[in-house]
């Protein structure tokens, strides 16, 4: 096996980074499942404005939660990630379809994938920063 191929062990500062990254959206991700799970009236209201039936919320807020659940497992946060990332992307989808900012998904793709990146080796190797 090549060195460069080799992954690097994390460091300590690096992995509590990557934690704390990684913390922010997963806290938000949990918070929007159990508000979609508990479906207050401002849930409700957002779900119609958004041009979706009442009907699709709990399986929304459930498929945001398991995807955040994959990502929260380290064996399987890389599939979490992903998931997420479709997840994410079909708010921002959503958001450009009703002419609202949509920045929020994408600010929170990107701290998922960049503090899965700081913790996870293997991901690193996959994906080599030169400097």
């Amino acid at each position: 096996m090549s060195p460069e191929n080799q992954s690097v062990p994390v460091s300590k500062k690096m992995l509590w980074a990557g934690r704390i990254m990684s913390a922010l959206p997963v806290l938000l991700l949990l918070m929007g499942a159990c508000m979609g799970l508990a479906q207050p009236a401002f849930v409700l209201e957002g779900l119609t404005k958004m041009g979706y039936p009442l009907s699709v919320g709990i399986p929304l807020a459930l498929a945001e939660l398991v995807c955040t659940i994959v990502y929260l497992i380290p064996r399987t946060s890389v599939l979490g990630a992903i998931l997420l990332t479709g997840y994410l992307g079909g708010a921002v989808a959503t958001h450009v379809r009703v002419e609202e900012p949509f920045i929020l998904p994408i600010i929170v793709g990107v701290l998922l994938w960049g503090g899965l990146f700081l913790r996870e080796p293997r991901l690193r190797a996959l994906i080599p920063l030169k400097s």
